[in-house]
């Protein structure tokens, strides 16, 4: 008569089960016992087919046959039984032989089959159990082993390997409520892993997009609407060796059937010439991963599915700025929505900083600004605006240019969102400028008064710092920079711009080719562009006309007029400083622009200082021959000599 199992928890049931198979076990390796039955479990009957012993569990997904599950259950034995190492040395007839052995296993389990040997059959391919360093030329007589990870599931215990800890994290970040655009990207990423894999292999999710909190929360947010847990594995992780990374990927695709697991891998800020060991990882496994990355990977052997991953829409995120300042703060949400481009974990936690501290909307603006310094401030020198506009000395026209781009960006969430224009421009809705002039002249000025009018933070993008050698590394570099600026808060300030957006040229050669290239990156980049950006150029002619057509103003820095020097010079010295009576008009017929004015200026006051005196006229002119030499301007000795009264 069959034996019943009471009814009770997976954890009793399961017990109850590996008890019994332990003592069935003892009894196949007892040579003077009774024949036990072919298998322990025919003479139990489960009374709750759902509670599915973990051995059965183990069997069913890895595909095991009976007897490989008898092999794997001698094995656990000698570990969970302090008596069975004795009893496998007797039925070996070698008391140094107190371990278990595949022949062990064909002699003494019914079923036996000689294919359990191999290498590609599940219990070896998929390392549920090892075998040990060889103590004899036979393969049948080395030492079995099983591994601890399966041991502790056939126990009940299903936690991640303890080998995979140090490579892999879990992706716990949660957006909560997702926006209309994340629900149905989420949606999209949810279906493309539900999808029947081709030929039995996943494929390969590709999130792409600029934002990593975006693509690694959209991809938490899909794996757990259809029960999974996410784990992150980094690249500088991934291990480089061949047979380090074929062990790695064998034990994760091993968790797969274990546990509801998925994998990510974000790739997006990953150099090139560091991409074939993620490449390898992403070709080797069989199950789906999901990849973070910035622009869409080719892969040979794995089919693609390329999602786009982007922050909530300028809609929503007003919406969500509404939502947490309340109803009260309509125009406050509207200009925040419009200028910065932020995710929705990001946007709750300034609100909840700046309601912490009490600091009101100027506290909101200052904080959004500084979420996108730390990425800027690795690729771009931020300069502390200071200049006004009374300190810009320029002809009228050109003023009013400025004060029209500064209106423009002012006036952009108004035209593109209330009075609807945005459904008609989907390109171009940048702010963008090009300050042409001499040395001198007030461009870096101008944009200094522009971001503290606009309260924003000024970038200067030096060109030692974006320029490669390297083919696709200065595009890289821009892309970088373009990214961060595009959270907003920013103006971008391209210094020496004809060196970047200079003319195509015919080709004639590779150089020129790839010179072609990053021009065309440049002009599709500033047309993507939402934000604020201004080219500084001396030399307009050598800009490419595509760029030109693409900018919004340009401002011409004229060399400073007699008039406007006069004006330069009567700002030159602050109101605190021990000037002497100037000759201004004297000091205005010098052909000094205003960076040059400001240097002499500057000079003279250091000079004065060091020798505790005034600010002379004598000192003023001495300082102006000074700098004209510098800058190779001719000098002529009676400009620069005081003339005797």
């Amino acid at each position: 008569m069959a034996s019943v199992v009471s009814p009770g928890s997976w954890e009793e049931v399961n017990g109850e089960y590996l008890a019994r198979g332990l003592a069935w076990i003892r009894d196949c390796l007892d040579p003077d016992g009774v024949q036990p039955a072919d298998h322990w479990s025919d003479a139990v009957e489960l009374n709750h087919a759902e509670l599915t012993p973990a051995l059965e569990l183990l069997g069913d997904r890895f595909g095991l046959t009976r007897f490989e599950r008898l092999v794997l259950l001698l094995v656990a034995a000698t570990e969970l039984d302090p008596g069975m190492s004795a009893r496998c040395a007797v039925a070996n007839g070698n008391p140094a032989a107190a371990y278990p052995t595949l022949a062990l296993a064909l002699s003494s389990l019914p079923g036996a089959s000689w294919d359990v040997v191999s290498a590609q059959r599940s219990l070896r391919y998929w390392r549920l159990v090892e075998l040990d360093e060889p103590r004899s030329s036979a393969l049948t007589a080395r030492p079995l082993r099983i591994d601890e990870r399966i041991l502790g599931f056939i126990k009940g215990l299903n936690e991640l390997d303890d080998r995979l800890t140090h490579i892999v994290r879990l992706a716990t970040e949660e957006f909560g409520t997702l926006p209309a655009s994340h629900q149905q990207t989420m949606q999209a990423i949810a279906v493309a892993l539900t999808e029947e894999t081709d030929g039995g292999r996943a494929a390969v999710i590709e999130l792409v997009g600029v934002d990593p909190a975006v693509r690694r929360g959209l991809a938490g947010a899909a794996a757990r609407q259809l029960g999974y847990e996410l784990y992150e594995m980094t690249p500088e992780r991934i291990p480089a060796g061949a047979l380090e990374l074929g062990d790695l990927m064998r034990i994760w695709e091993r968790e797969t059937l274990l546990l509801p697991v998925l994998l990510y891998v974000d790739a997006a800020e990953l150099a090139r010439e560091n991409t074939t060991i993620v490449e390898s990882l992403l070709e080797g496994l069989q199950s789906p991963v999901l990849l973070g990355c910035r622009e869409p990977w080719p892969l040979r052997s794995r089919r693609l599915r390329v999602i786009d991953v982007s922050r909530p829409t300028a809609t929503e995120q007003e919406a969500l700025w509404r939502d947490l300042l309340g109803a009260s703060n309509d125009e406050t949400a509207a200009r925040l929505g419009a200028e910065f481009d932020l995710n929705q974990v990001v946007i709750a936690d300034i609100v909840r900083q700046v309601q912490h501290s009490g600091t009101g909307s100027s506290g909101l603006w200052a904080a959004c600004r500084a979420q996108a310094r730390p990425r800027l401030d690795t690729l771009a020198r931020r300069i502390e605006p200071a200049a006004r506009w009374e300190d810009l000395v320029l002809p009228a026209d050109e003023l009013a240019l400025l004060r029209h781009l500064v209106d423009q960006v002012r006036g952009r969430a108004t035209v593109l969102r209330t009075w609807g224009l945005a459904d008609r421009i989907k390109r171009g809705s940048a702010v963008t400028a090009l300050f042409a002039g001499a040395s001198g002249t007030g461009k870096t000025l101008a944009a200094e008064v522009i971001a503290a009018e606009l309260e924003l933070d000024l970038y200067r993008i030096d060109l030692a710092g974006v320029v490669s050698k390297y083919i696709g590394e200065t595009e890289r570099n821009l892309r970088r920079v373009f990214d961060a600026a595009e959270e907003g808060g920013g103006l971008l300030m391209f210094d020496e711009a004809d060196a970047l957006f200079g003319k195509r040229s015919e080709v004639k050669d590779s150089h020129d080719r790839y010179a072609n290239i990053e021009v065309n990156y440049l002009l599709q980049r500033m047309e993507d562009y939402r934000g604020v950006a201004i080219l500084a150029t001396n030399q307009r002619h050598a800009l490419d006309d595509a760029f030109l057509r693409r900018l919004r103003f340009i401002v011409p820095f004229p060399f400073p007029a007699p008039a406007e020097r006069v004006r330069l010079w009567q700002r030159a010295f602050p109101a605190g400083a021990p000037v002497a009576e100037l000759d201004i008009d004297r000091l205005a017929r010098l052909a000094a622009s205003g960076g040059m004015i400001r240097n002499i200026a500057l000079n003279a006051a250091f000079c004065a200082a060091g020798r505790r005196s005034e600010v002379t006229m004598e000192l003023v002119l001495e300082m102006a021959r000074v700098e004209f030499r510098k800058v190779e301007q001719p000098v002529k000795d009676s400009d620069f000599r005081v003339t005797a009264v």
